[in-house]
């Protein structure tokens, strides 16, 4: 196991071989994502110091309205991004479509595509409550040198050869997947750098904590109104806790240190679910499973959803995976 005062660089570097695809320019995305991290980091950590809180006036694909930090979390990863040079493709969940980078370059011999939601629980700024950014890459399936197309950013989630997120809260932590388990890098704000904090991170089989947004439990299907109630029985192992904080990011990494299972499931307001499978449920899933967790829309695995448009949503399961299991044996029955 690595030892824990390694540097996110380092671990990088000592581990490259370890890739699904050994080159530098998976290595040198990563620390791409880094280097944006620190700088909407830093941002974050100023709301209510300067004009960075509240809506920007515009809303996004979805008809949400984008936070000002939306705004400025996705302009700084999409500008990190392309000014490197080291991706062909972008997508967005704050852009309507996806980005074509240097499209006209011959050249240009970049393999990978990334998809990222700039800044997952945003409306939490406000009030001082963590948030953070989801990304997922893929190596693209059309031919190296041409412009990227759809069909790059359409694929099955457990095509990703990486993903992870940040969490910008208490302390800000970058937490990613290769496909050989799950690490978790801890910013030090004196001196700018990740240092390998949480190796090799792993969901417990059973957990104690449920996080469902419970506000909308008449709208709930009723194979989760059911589980939700088995969640609340006086048993030996259970109640179990609710806690849910309306951050994707937060919610998923507090349950995966502690245990527990996050649930967005399809209602009568969103009968296709809320959160998105392409910026949020494929890479969360991936991360799960290789923390040895598990992922499901209630009934079929994420990873093997296929996507048919870029923002389309799906109900989502996550967590624990004994908790996730128990979870769709009650969608089975009452679906």
């Amino acid at each position: 196991m690595s030892r824990k005062n390694k540097t996110l660089g380092e671990y990088i570097i000592e581990n490259q071989a370890s890739f699904k695809y050994t080159s530098g320019e998976l290595s040198r995305l990563i620390n791409s994502i880094r280097l944006a991290a620190k700088v909407v980091n830093h941002e974050v950590n100023k709301a209510g110091l300067v004009d960075i809180i509240g809506t920007a006036g515009d809303t996004n694909i979805q008809g949400e309205d984008q936070q000002k930090l939306d705004v400025y979390a996705n302009e700084k990863f999409i500008q990190t991004l392309t000014n490197r040079n080291i991706v062909c493709g972008i997508a967005s969940e704050e852009e309507d479509d996806f980005i074509s980078i240097n499209s006209q370059d011959e050249n240009n011999q970049n393999k990978y595509v990334v998809l990222i939601d700039p800044l997952d629980g945003s409306s939490n700024i406000d009030v001082n409550v963590s948030v953070g950014t989801i990304f997922s890459i893929y190596r693209r399936i059309t031919p190296v040198g041409t412009p990227v197309r759809i069909e790059d950013f359409l694929q099955k989630g457990n095509e990703q050869v990486a993903a992870g997120y940040i969490v910008y809260g208490t302390s800000t932590m970058l937490v990613y997947t290769t496909g050989h388990g799950v690490n978790g890098f801890t910013l030090n704000p004196a001196i700018g750098t990740f240092y390998l904090s949480h190796p090799d991170m792993q969901f417990p089989k059973d957990g104690n904590i449920y996080s469902v947004n419970e506000g909308n439990y008449i709208h709930f299907p009723q194979g989760v109104k059911n589980y939700i109630k088995y969640c609340q029985m006086e048993e030996e192992d259970r109640p179990y806790t609710s806690r849910y904080i309306g951050s994707l990011v937060s919610d998923f990494h507090r349950n995966m240190i502690k245990g527990g299972i996050y649930m967005y499931p399809k209602s009568s307001k969103n009968s296709n679910g809320k959160l998105r499978l392409l910026y949020e449920c494929n890479p969360m899933a991936f991360l799960a499973e290789q923390a040895k967790g598990k992922a499901s829309d209630g009934f079929t695995r994420i990873l093997d959803l296929e996507p048919i448009e870029l923002h389309q949503r799906v109900p989502f399961f996550c967590g624990s995976k004994n908790m996730v299991e128990k979870a769709e044996e009650f969608m089975q029955k009452n679906p």
